[in-house]
């Protein structure tokens, strides 16, 4: 009977994720014979974890990939070694997302569901919101963004309603991951979706588009940038504003200057806003805004 091998290899790399820098430990595990793991230490050969890296310590960020198989430990030495082969000809394993400018129910940093034509989409997302509702912190944690691909990857954002930046703390969306990954092994292992996905749990990036005038009482008190269409030129300006009120029968927000560095005139010497500056107003229809993200001095 032939010994058993195991390589362990660890790479680290940098990388920039919707704004947060991330570091991403690979610790692919490879046994000769392949064997079964329990869906906890996930099923076969990878286990990516990243913990945020970030300038700044405004956003929280823990991203807890599961990378699972259908592998078993009658497959054939054959086999095994093809399985070797491919990991050797990638990086981690993972699929990334597709890098795109963010926008409104893009299913990441814009938010919402898609699900991409998958079959199984729909009860993923089902088991997504039982394993929510049946946590302590219910109340406060709630899914921002949901996405599946044809390959079986499914990728969820999570926020914390409580949270200043609308962050889950590392522990959190840990726990959830852990949760969530056993659930949607027990149903594939009934059929009813496949019983390989790999998931990644993560918190908004920095970049998170908020919807007007849905999300803009919650972040009222911090600065925010807005790209919005000019009603007189019709141009497209970009502004960092602080939100003064929303007046829900006229379907318009009113903004004012933010006192960041880029309001102020260079030939003020860091010196605050002037007068009319301050006083300086922007009554601006919901239709006419193009996106709004939270503003972040870093």
């Amino acid at each position: 009977m032939m010994k058993k091998r195991m390589i362990v290899e660890k790479l680290l790399r940098l990388r920039r994720v919707g704004g947060q820098r991330s570091l991403i430990f690979n610790l692919p595990i490879i046994v000769d014979p392949p064997i079964q793991y329990s869906s906890l230490t996930i099923q076969n050969q990878n286990l990516t974890c990243s913990s945020s890296l970030k300038p700044t310590c405004l956003f929280a960020s823990f991203t807890h990939r599961f990378l699972s198989s259908s592998s078993t430990s009658t497959q054939n030495k054959d086999d095994y070694q093809d399985s070797l082969q491919s990991d050797e000809d990638t990086t981690d394993g993972w699929e990334e997302e597709d890098e795109v400018d963010p926008e409104i129910g893009d299913g990441g940093d814009g938010g919402g569901v898609v699900l991409q034509g998958c079959s199984w989409g729909e009860r993923a997302l089902s088991i997504a919101h039982e394993v929510l509702l049946l946590r302590a912190d219910s109340d406060d944690i709630k899914l921002f963004a949901f996405k599946t691909t044809p390959r079986g990857y499914v990728y969820v954002r999570l926020d914390k309603l409580s949270h200043k930046y609308g962050c889950p703390g590392i522990e959190e969306l840990e726990s959830f991951s852990q949760e969530y990954k056993k659930r949607l092994d027990e149903v594939g292992a009934l059929g009813e979706i496949p019983d390989d996905l790999a998931l990644e749990v993560s918190s908004p990036g920095a970049e998170r588009i908020l919807k007007v005038p849905d999300d803009l009482s919650r972040f009222k008190d911090m600065p925010m940038r807005v790209c919005y269409v000019d009603e007189e030129s019709d141009c497209i300006n970009n502004r960092v504003f602080l939100l003064e009120s929303i007046e829900m029968d006229s379907d318009k927000c009113v903004w004012k200057l933010a006192d960041v560095k880029e309001n102020r005139d260079v030939q003020s010497k860091g010196r605050p806003m002037n007068r009319k500056q301050k006083d300086w107003r922007l009554n601006l229809p919901f239709a006419m805004h193009r996106m709004v993200t939270l503003y972040l001095d870093c």
